[in-house]
């Protein structure tokens, strides 16, 4: 079964199936004026599922000219270093702030394997550095023209101090990555990714303002595809952030411990995703996109970081 969708002319979503499971991490793919960039390649363990499904749209993998990241977490860009080394033309793009952690990915792999365990390579693949000369910087600002389009590059911190987001005004589309958080197709819920070590409340609110800002027709989000009803879905996750970040906050001040807290928000948050999906395996698709393990410690190091008044 081919994992590819066109989702516009010369624009294609792929999904990628990760843990065995459809539409939860995604690609895009981007073709015009002989280049062809993908958004995201997503982890080193699906690295030959990307690959295919370049050529299930009828194109060779090897033709490939531009890898864009939104930012440089593993879900999103884990596979950089394997696909340099595979496809000769394939140069990285990535914001200043993340391009260490793919030129020497050593720190990267250390912390996810004292999360991840042996887990580590199911779910992630290999992880290989990308060298310099194959490695791109952008900011805020830039103009990318690639594909045949011009593509804005907004810096959008919040979920990651790295985060960009790519903004096509000519079509409309707006690649989000995770700055419109995690909204999983045919589930009407929008769940806040907050890992560590960067979460900043602060900084993703005036993310969000900026990506309304832009007047986008469709976001295209990392997990998982399109959302067109943009002011909705903003003014949810906004709402998510905050309410699961009050909620972690009165938990430290009651001096629970990280373990009890993440006990406590399932508790508190699974019933209204039960009510929505209609569906228990909801839940496992929500988890693998983003788990409540790394949410709650994201919001505890964010209010040690930012906030201790409040603690």
């Amino acid at each position: 079964m081919s994992n590819v969708t066109q989702i516009s002319p010369g624009a294609w979503q792929i999904s990628h199936p990760f843990l065995g499971e459809n539409e939860i991490i995604g690609s895009y793919l981007l073709a015009g004026r002989d280049e062809l960039a993908i958004i995201d390649p997503g982890p080193g363990s699906m690295v030959e599922s990307l690959l295919t499904s370049i050529q299930a749209v009828g194109f060779d993998p090897q033709e490939v000219t531009h890898i864009l990241a939104t930012h440089v977490h593993l879900d999103h860009m884990g596979a950089a270093g394997t696909l340099v080394r595979q496809l000769p033309r394939a140069q990285v793009y990535a914001h200043s702030k993340g391009a260490p952690h793919l030129l020497d990915t050593a720190k990267v792999v250390a912390s996810a394997s004292r999360i991840f365990g042996e887990r580590m390579k199911l779910l992630w693949g290999e992880i290989e550095s990308t060298p310099q000369e194959r490695l791109s910087i952008i900011e805020g600002g830039d103009i990318l023209n690639i594909a045949g389009r011009r593509l804005e590059v907004h810096y959008t911190p919040g979920h990651a101090v790295h985060h960009v987001i790519f903004f096509d005004a000519h079509s409309g589309e707006l690649f989000a990555g995770d700055v419109a958080g995690v909204k999983l197709q045919d589930v009407d819920y929008v769940r806040p990714p907050t890992p560590p070590p960067d979460l900043d409340l602060e900084a993703w609110s005036n993310s969000i303002n900026l990506v309304k800002s832009l007047r986008p027709d469709v976001l295209y989000i990392g997990h998982f595809g399109a959302i067109k009803n943009i002011p909705e879905h903003f003014d949810l996750l906004r709402e998510k952030l905050n309410s699961w970040g009050d909620f972690v906050l009165g938990a430290m001040r009651d001096v629970k411990d990280e373990a009890e807290i993440t006990a406590l928000l399932i508790e508190h948050t699974k019933p209204e995703l039960l009510r929505a999906a209609h569906n228990p395996h909801a839940i496992e698709r929500y988890e693998i996109a983003t788990n409540y393990p790394m949410t709650v410690q994201g919001y505890m190091r964010y209010w040690r970081k930012k906030h201790p008044e409040r603690l």
